[in-house]
């Protein structure tokens, strides 16, 4: 994790990316990644750390779910999307 970013922060990012789609909608991390970049001096890949385990996190608490291609993941696995919660959805 970088100095001077939290995973709350982190947290927070992936969930205001949520946000801001519809509700049917995924991020991808690397996009959660990017944002945190724009306002930071880090690369977007050296981020990348911090926000698996932001979403590992999230993923443990059921704030949110994760796939790819369609398939539910249970555990952050190889590449994956983003999505909230089934209950957040509705």
């Amino acid at each position: 994790m970088t100095e001077r970013m939290s995973q709350q922060d982190v947290s927070r990012a992936v969930l205001a990316a949520l946000a801001q789609r519809s509700a049917s909608a995924t991020v991808c991390p690397s996009e959660v990644a990017r944002s945190l970049a724009a306002s930071n001096t880090e690369e977007w890949r050296d981020l990348m750390p911090v926000v698996h385990e932001a979403v590992d996190e999230l993923l443990k608490r059921g704030a949110i779910e994760l796939s790819w291609k369609g398939t539910p993941l249970p555990v952050r696995s190889g590449p994956y999307r983003i999505s909230r919660s089934k209950s957040d959805r509705d």
